[in-house]
Formats: C-alpha cells, structure tokens, sequence
C-alpha cells in the first residue's frame, strides 16, 4: 500500500474506525515501513499524552438558569405585591379610601406582572436594546389600561378627581395635596418604578440569554 494513504489511515487505524481490510493492509505496511512506523508512533504518542481535561463548563446553561429565575423572581414578587394590594382593598369596601390600594399597588403590580410575558419572545427581538426599550413601553402601556379600566370600574371621572380642589384657596389646596398624592401619586410613582426596572432588567435578562 502506498505511505501516503496509509499515513491518512493511521488517525483511524489508531482509533479503529477503518475497515478489517484497511486494519490488516496498514499492518502489513508498518511491518515493512520504517518512515510510515515513525509517523505511527508520533501520532499515537500524541495522543496518549495528550492532557486529559473536564468537559468545559455550560457557560449557555447557567445563563439560561439564571435568567430563569430572574423572571420567576420578578412574577413572585409582582404576584405578593398584588395579593397584599388586595387584601387591603377588600377591608376598605368603603368610604374614600375605597380603591386606594387598587390604585397604588394593584394596577402597577399587574402592569409589570403582565408585561413579563413578553420577555418569553426575546429571541424575536432584532437586538437587546429593541428589547429593553420595547419592555418597558409594554409596561406603562398595559398599566395605562389597567388604570383606564379601574377608573370605570369604580365609575370615577376626571371631574371627580379634581372637584375638591375647584374654588378652594391656596392654602386649603396644600392641605389638601398630601391626601391627593397619597390617593393616586405612589400608583403612578410605583409605575415609573416599574417601567425603570422593567427598562435594566429586561436588558439584564437578555444578555445572559446571550442576545446581543
């Protein structure tokens, strides 16, 4: 047989993936063959003392596990905090305190739950920046109708909102504001909150999905 193919034999010969026939005309060669022997050593030489290492680590996995649990930590605590929201609501069935917990931790809580279902689609996204923006525009805008929706539900318009302040003076006006910003402003500081953390999480969570 001639050195050339048998020299692009030796690898399988070594790790006896050829053919019977090939195994027996190699064999026979390298009886023969003091240059083809040499080569043959080396190679097996090579091979033998090549260091044995542990497989590399799944660098992919673990980032898939811990963007895992980053998304269930964020539904944990949106769910508690909307659990708590109305739990509280449902002992105030009265009186002007009647939706202030829906207000100020449910609807915000149920944005952002919600908008988490959109980071299931990351991998549709073009890059992390499209992802991160489109997050926490998903937030506020699924927030917004939740707020629409619960100002019908407890049947309260605008007018409603600003009536006690219309005529008053100034100074029963700042009297007034900290009731006024305790009844609807943490609701809507609570949702800037979330936007944000929407915003740096969602662009946490696709980085470790290796988005880029």
């Amino acid at each position: 047989m001639n050195c050339n193919i048998v020299r692009d034999l030796i690898p399988l010969y070594i790790d006896k993936c050829c053919s019977h026939e090939s195994m027996h005309e190699v064999d026979e060669h390298l009886k023969e063959c003091a240059e083809c022997t040499k080569v043959f050593n080396d190679m097996r030489a090579s091979i033998t003392d090549a260091p044995i290492t542990n497989p590399p680590l799944k660098i992919t996995r673990i980032n898939d596990w811990k963007a895992s649990v980053l998304q269930s930590a964020l539904l944990f605590a949106s769910f508690l905090i909307i659990t708590v929201g109305v739990a509280l609501e449902a002992a105030t069935p009265k009186g002007l305190e009647n939706g202030l917990w829906a207000f100020n931790l449910v609807i915000p809580a149920t944005g952002f739950m919600l908008s988490l279902a959109n980071w299931y689609f990351v991998r549709l996204y073009k890059s992390r920046k499209d992802f991160s923006r489109f997050s926490w525009i998903i937030t506020l805008l699924i927030t917004a109708c939740a707020y629409t929706w619960t100002l019908f539900h407890y049947e309260i318009s605008i007018y409603d909102i600003v009536e006690p302040f219309i005529g008053i003076s100034i100074t029963d006006f700042l009297e007034s504001l900290p009731i006024f910003t305790l009844l609807y402003g943490v609701g809507f500081c609570l949702t800037l909150f979330f936007c944000i953390i929407s915003k740096l999480l969602s662009n946490a969570y696709a980085k470790m999905l290796g988005k880029e």
